[in-house]
């Protein structure tokens, strides 16, 4: 057994139990907005990224409104993303159920989604519309999924569509993992079938690693296939450079 992972967990435990604390001492303030609940998110993800010991970078400017669209490796993506700026997510409505992160993510505001159905993308884009006009951007991964970071899937163009009827900004962001010893960022991708929580406690042990994070900048795009095809470009090319920086 990994004493590095049962450091991290036992970490990962307190940074969690502490998230729970400001979020009931923040009702102490008043009712929570739904700028607050994106706050909170943040401030709860660099929390637990602090506690774990996990750096990451930024680079780009984030948004602060509008939409966002990223490449998705692993549920560590919400962390990062999340600690670098507010945002909303949009999730698989399975999360919703998850012990203690579904709890989570509904606090922090996040739209949950039935990718099976169409009346639930209906509802979700009409809530995606309504989040636009706040200042705190929407985030997607129009992939649908996680991937192992060999290439990205072809982006889903729906969700999209909402930001092309408001003539709000578009934001690629490309996410990356750089781990120690020449390891590759597969190993830390959750992806396929794997169950969730042996690949968190081979997440906990692995060797020390940075994420990294770049945003584009932000267009208007004139339809959802554009902005779709245009993003998916932006973000391979983007991680295609970081790789090549490394080399």
């Amino acid at each position: 057994m990994s004493l590095r992972a049962i450091r991290r967990a036992v970490a990962l435990g307190l940074a969690l139990a502490l998230c729970v604390l400001r979020f009931w001492l923040g009702r102490l303030r008043g009712p929570y907005t739904l700028e607050r609940r994106a706050l909170w998110l943040q401030q709860a993800a660099r929390g637990i990224l602090a506690g774990l010991g996990i750096h990451y970078r930024v680079e780009g400017r984030p948004p602060t409104h509008g939409l966002v669209v990223s490449n998705h490796l692993s549920y560590l993506d919400i962390l990062i993303l999340s600690a670098a700026m507010r945002c909303f997510f949009v999730a698989k409505a399975e999360i919703r159920g998850w012990p203690y992160f579904g709890k989570a993510a509904r606090t922090g505001g996040t739209i949950f989604i039935d990718r099976s159905s169409l009346a639930s993308a209906e509802r979700v884009s009409a809530i995606i519309a309504e989040r636009l006009e706040l200042p705190v951007p929407v985030l997607f991964f129009p992939e649908g999924t996680s991937t192992d970071g060999s290439s990205l899937l072809r982006f889903h163009s729906r969700l999209f569509e909402p930001a092309i009827v408001a003539g709000a900004p578009v934001t690629a962001a490309a996410v990356r993992y750089v781990l120690e010893d020449g390891v590759e960022e597969r190993e830390l991708c959750w992806f396929g079938d794997a169950a969730f929580l042996p690949h968190l406690w081979k997440a906990l042990g692995a060797a020390g690693f940075t994420a990294e994070v770049q945003f584009g900048e932000p267009r208007v795009y004139p339809d959802r296939r554009a902005a779709a095809d245009e993003t998916h470009a932006e973000i391979t090319a983007m991680r295609e450079a970081g790789v090549l920086a490394l080399q």
